[in-house]
C-alpha cells in the first residue's frame, strides 16, 4: 500500500478509536498498529493540527466540545463508511419524494447517492448538495436563501429558517456532529441547529445520518433527542445504552454493514 495512503487510513482508525474509548496511550496506539511511538506522535500531531484529536501528555482524547473538526478533514474520515450509509439511505428514498438535505459531510454523500433517483423534488442549505443534485435535471432542486459559510458552503440565518418554514417535505436527512448516551442530539453551531430544527418540523419523516464516531461525542449545542427521529443510519451498532433509548423513542436502527438484525437482508423503500 502507498505509504501516504497507509497514513491516512491509520488516522482515520486512530481516530474511531479516541471516540470509541474517550482516550487512549500512544504507546497503545503503536502496538496496536505495529508502528513506532515516533509514528504515531506524527499521526496524533497532524489530526491535533485538524482538530480531530486533542493531545496530553503521553496520550491522545476526543476533541473540543466547543469547536468542531475541519471540514477538509470531515470530507476524507470514515469516507467508505459515509459512502456504505448513503447508499442504504438511497434505497430507503423512493421516487417522486420531496426531501430536505442539510448540512454535513454524510449528507453530501447522501446526495452522490441519490442521483440515480428520478423526480426527487429537493431543498438544501448545502452549496455542495446542490452542486451535486443538479447533474440530474429530472430533480426540482431549490436552495435556501442566507449567509453562505466560507468553510463548508453551509447556508444559515434567519433567512434560511423561514425559507425551510415554507415548506412540508416527505423526509428529513440531517446530520449531527454528536449523540450522548442519554440520546441528546449535538452540533457546535448555533445558527446551524436552528436550521436543522426547522427542517424536523418541517419533514413528515426524518433520516439521521451519521457514522459511528459520533456515538458518545460531545458538542457543546442540544439540537433535540433521538424522540424527533424516525429513522438512523449508521456503520455500526450504537452502544447498548444508547440502542436502548433508540429503541424506546421508536427509533429505527438501519446499520451499512448489514449486522443489525432488524434491518439485515431487507430491501428497503419507504411506507406511505
Amino acid at each position: 500500500m502507498d505509504a501516504r495512503l497507509d497514513a491516512e487510513h491509520r488516522q482515520q482508525e486512530i481516530v474511531a478509536l479516541v471516540h470509541a474509548k474517550g482516550m487512549v496511550q500512544i504507546q497503545w496506539l503503536a502496538e496496536h498498529f505495529d508502528v513506532t511511538p515516533q509514528t504515531i506522535r506524527r499521526d496524533i500531531e497532524h489530526l491535533a493540527g485538524q482538530a480531530a484529536v486533542r493531545r496530553f501528555r503521553g496520550g491522545v482524547t476526543v476533541p473540543s466540545s466547543v469547536e468542531n473538526i475541519a471540514y477538509t478533514t470531515r470530507q476524507t474520515l470514515m469516507a467508505e463508511e459515509k459512502r456504505r450509509i448513503a447508499e442504504m439511505v438511497a434505497r430507503h428514498v423512493p421516487e417522486d419524494a420531496s426531501l430536505f438535505l442539510n448540512i454535513g459531510t454524510t449528507t453530501e454523500a447522501v446526495a452522490q447517492a441519490l442521483l440515480g433517483h428520478k423526480r426527487l423534488r429537493v431543498l438544501t442549505n448545502n452549496l455542495n448538495v446542490a452542486t451535486i443534485l443538479h447533474k440530474n435535471t429530472n430533480f426540482a432542486l431549490s436552495i435556501a436563501g442566507g449567509q453562505v459559510r466560507e468553510r463548508d458552503g453551509g447556508v444559515i440565518g434567519e433567512a434560511t429558517v423561514e425559507f425551510i418554514r415554507r415548506y412540508k417535505v416527505d423526509i428529513g436527512i440531517i446530520g449531527i456532529s454528536g449523540i450522548d448516551s442519554e440520546g441528546d442530539l449535538l452540533d457546535y453551531d448555533e445558527q446551524e441547529v436552528r436550521v436543522a430544527r426547522a427542517i424536523i418540523e418541517s419533514s413528515r419523516r426524518v433520516f439521521l445520518v451519521t457514522d459511528h464516531t459520533k456515538f458518545g461525542r460531545n458538542a457543546m449545542i442540544r439540537m433535540a433527542d433521538v424522540r424527533v427521529l424516525d429513522d438512523l443510519f449508521t456503520d455500526r451498532l450504537p452502544p447498548p445504552e444508547l440502542m436502548e433509548v433508540l429503541t424506546n423513542a421508536d427509533c429505527q436502527v438501519h446499520v451499512a454493514d448489514g449486522s443489525d438484525p432488524a434491518t439485515a437482508g431487507e430491501e428497503g423503500g419507504f411506507e406511505e
